[in-house]
């Protein structure tokens, strides 16, 4: 799957000319998610999944570039 959203995520940055937009990752997230659901022959899943990555690099990505923090050392 790591592979699988690397490639999609690679892919839609160059067809889209903006590699650092943060769909890119949404898409990617996405890709894996539609291949685990068809893996595991459930619709459902691969929804569910899509929604489920997509968003999770989606705001991965957000996060990165505005320099969220979840865990670490307080800033002083």
């Amino acid at each position: 799957m790591g592979a699988i959203f690397g490639m999609a995520t690679c892919l839609s940055a160059q067809a889209r000319e903006t590699p650092e937009d943060p769909l890119n990752y949404f898409i990617g997230g996405c890709t894996s998610g539609i291949f685990l659901g068809a893996r595991t022959h459930s619709a459902m899943t691969g929804t569910s999944a899509c929604l489920g990555l997509g968003t999770l690099a989606f705001f991965t990505k957000v996060g990165k570039m505005e320099g969220w923090r979840i865990v670490g050392p307080p800033k002083l």
